[in-house]
C-alpha cells in the first residue's frame, strides 16, 4: 500500500516551521517536514536508482537508472534531518555537504547535484 501524499501546503508550512525552529521544533514538525521533501524528490527525479535515507524520519527511492529490488542497495545518500532540510531548501550545496562530512555518499550515482534543491526557500 502506498503511502498518503503530503499535501503541498502542509508540507511546505512543515518545512518552514522545522527551519524556523531548529532542534526545538517537534518531532511531527520534523518528520512531516523531512516525509514532504523526501517526497518532492521522488516525484523529480523518478526511478530507483538511489535511496535518499533520513533517519528515523523516512527514506525514499530517485533517479533514473538500474532498478535496485533486494538487500543494501549499491548507491546510498544518508544524512540528519537539519542537514537533509538544509540540502532540500538550498541552504547548503550538495558539495558542501559532502565536503563536511554531513552527508554519507556511497555508490557510483550517490549524487544529488542538479537534482538539490527540491524546495528552494
Amino acid at each position: 500500500m502506498a503511502r498518503a501524499r503530503i499535501d503541498d501546503e502542509a508540507g511546505t508550512v512543515a518545512v518552514r516551521a522545522a527551519l524556523a525552529e531548529g532542534a526545538q521544533a517537534s518531532r511531527d514538525i520534523r518528520a512531516q517536514a523531512v516525509r514532504y521533501t523526501l517526497q518532492l524528490l521522488a516525484e523529480q527525479a523518478e526511478g530507483n536508482t538511489l535511496e535518499v535515507r533520513v533517519p528515523p524520519f523516512g527514506a525514499t527511492q530517485c533517479m533514473a537508472g538500474p532498478r535496485h529490488t533486494r538487500g543494501t542497495p549499491p548507491n546510498v545518500v544518508e544524512t540528519d534531518a537539519a542537514t537533509w532540510l538544509a540540502l532540500a531548501t538550498g541552504a547548503l550545496t550538495w558539495a558542501d555537504g559532502v565536503a563536511t562530512g554531513a552527508i554519507h555518499a556511497s555508490g557510483q550515482r550517490a549524487d544529488l547535484t542538479g537534482l538539490v534543491p527540491v524546495l528552494p526557500l
